[in-house]
C-alpha cells in the first residue's frame, strides 16, 4: 500500500513537469541564526539558484535583518537584502529590498504551525535598459513541520517540512506568485543542521503563466547559548 502512494505521487509530481516540457532548477541556501540576547537574534542568508541551468547559477541573494522574540513563539523581523539576476551570463536585474514581517507559531502536539506575513518594498535597476521601478510586495506563509524521531527538534532529530506560500503585490496582477514545499532535515548537533526538498514555484504574469521546479538544499547555523535552545529552520524564502 505505502509503495502504490509513493508511486502515485511520483507520477503526480511528472505531470506538470515533464508534461509541458519543464525542468529542475537549483536551490541553495546558507543561513545563520545568532540570538546575543534573551529577546533579540540577528539573521543572515546568502543564495545560490541555477533557475535556467541547474548547475549554473544565474540568480543570487544576501540579506539579513534583526527579530526579537516576543515570546518562544511570536518574532517580529526587520530586514533588507540584495537580489540579482543574469541572463546570458549578463546583469539582468538588481533589486535591493526591505521588509517587516511577523512569525507566530502554533504548536499542536508534536506538529508546529508557522504563520508568517510579510510586507516588502523593492526598488529595481534593470542594467539593459538603464530603468529604475519600485514594487510592494505581500506574502503569507503556513509552514508545518513535525519531529519524526523525538518530541521535539534536538540534535541528532529527523524532522517533515511542508509549506505553501502566497505573495500578493499592488499592480495590476494582485496575485502573483504561489509556492509549495515538501522535505526533511536533520539537525546534526547544537549548531548546524540541514534541510533539503522539493519546491514547486508557480509565476503568474500578464504574458503567460511560468511553473519552476527547484530541489531545495539549505545548510543552517544557529548560534545560541541559551539553556533553553530554540532550532530554526527558515525555509525557502
Amino acid at each position: 500500500m505505502k509503495k502504490t502512494l509513493f508511486c502515485l505521487l511520483l507520477l503526480l509530481l511528472s505531470i506538470p513537469l515533464f508534461g509541458q516540457k519543464e525542468h529542475i532548477s537549483s536551490f541553495n541556501s546558507l543561513t545563520i541564526t545568532y540570538k546575543f540576547h534573551p529577546q533579540f537574534f540577528l539573521y543572515g542568508e546568502g543564495q545560490l539558484r541555477g533557475i535556467d541551468d541547474y548547475s549554473y547559477p544565474d540568480y543570487y541573494e544576501v540579506k539579513g535583518g534583526i527579530g526579537y522574540n516576543v515570546t518562544a513563539n511570536h518574532k517580529p523581523f526587520i530586514g533588507v537584502g540584495r537580489y540579482v539576476t543574469y541572463k546570458e551570463k549578463k546583469v539582468d536585474k538588481e533589486e535591493f529590498r526591505f521588509w517587516l514581517q511577523d512569525v507566530l507559531d502554533v504548536k499542536y502536539g508534536k506538529f508546529k504551525f508557522e504563520n508568517r506575513v510579510r510586507a516588502e518594498k523593492s526598488w529595481f535597476y534593470d542594467p539593459q535598459k538603464d530603468e529604475h521601478t519600485n514594487r510592494y510586495r505581500f506574502r503569507y506563509r503556513l509552514n508545518i513541520s513535525v519531529p519524526l524521531n523525538s518530541s521535539s527538534v534536538q540534535p541528532g532529530t529527523v524532522f517533515a517540512n511542508a509549506y505553501s506560500e502566497t505573495f500578493f503585490v499592488t499592480e495590476k496582477l494582485v496575485f502573483a506568485r504561489n509556492r509549495l514545499y515538501g522535505g526533511f532535515g536533520y539537525q546534526i548537533d547544537e549548531t548546524f543542521g540541514v534541510a533539503s526538498g522539493y519546491l514547486w514555484q508557480r509565476e503568474f504574469a500578464a504574458s503567460g503563466n511560468k511553473n519552476l521546479h527547484f530541489i531545495y538544499f539549505a545548510l543552517n547555523i544557529n548560534i545560541d547559548d541559551s539553556e533553553e535552545k530554540n532550532y530554526s529552520f527558515p525555509g525557502a524564502d
